[in-house]
């Protein structure tokens, strides 16, 4: 995975958001942006459902149909998950450019014996960065929520791929006055 393409697309998204919804005065972008990140690993893990000891469909959703259709040939078929993962991604690297961050190079990513704990080193991550917004507390996060990707068993292509595509969708949406 090319992290400094993603970095250099995800500027660009950025700056297209910004231009069609500028900072308001008092506005804390960087907030927003952490509960945004928040809320997506929330998606993703609904959609990972390995916590849910309570039900006996534990399996993640990793194909679903995005438009029906009468013929099987017509069904275009996507991953929820891959899905809901690549919207983290997209505010992981928002909050590394938020703090001057084009550029990082990942030898290894973090990962915990479990996928719901790394769900959960995840979350402390985000509020440590939140605290202490610093360059090594942002390596973290992004190493962590990377091995997550690893952990659900997604390749760097794939994941790449799907970002590629999902920013290609929210340039769309500003585009419509999303």
């Amino acid at each position: 995975m090319n992290l400094k393409y993603l970095y250099e697309i995800q500027a660009g998204l950025m700056a297209h958001i910004e231009k069609n919804h500028p900072v308001q005065e008092g506005e804390d972008r960087n907030e927003k942006r952490l509960l945004a990140f928040i809320v997506e690993l929330g998606e993703c893990a609904q959609e990972h459902r390995g916590f849910k000891y309570w039900s006996k469909d534990q399996q993640p959703r990793t194909k679903a149909v995005r438009v029906p259709a009468m013929m099987e040939e017509d069904k275009e078929y996507y991953n929820p998950l891959l899905e809901e993962y690549v919207d983290g991604l997209h505010f992981v690297l928002e909050l590394g450019l938020a703090y001057g961050i084009k550029q990082l190079t990942i030898s290894e990513t973090l990962q915990y014996d479990t996928i719901t704990e790394q769900f959960l080193q995840i979350i402390k991550a985000v509020l440590n960065y939140r605290n202490v917004q610093k360059q090594i507390k942002y390596s973290v996060l992004i190493r962590l929520y990377l091995g997550l990707g690893e952990m659900l068993g997604f390749t760097q292509d794939e994941i790449e791929q799907a970002y590629l595509a999902k920013n290609e969708i929210n340039h769309n949406r500003q585009l419509s006055n999303y």
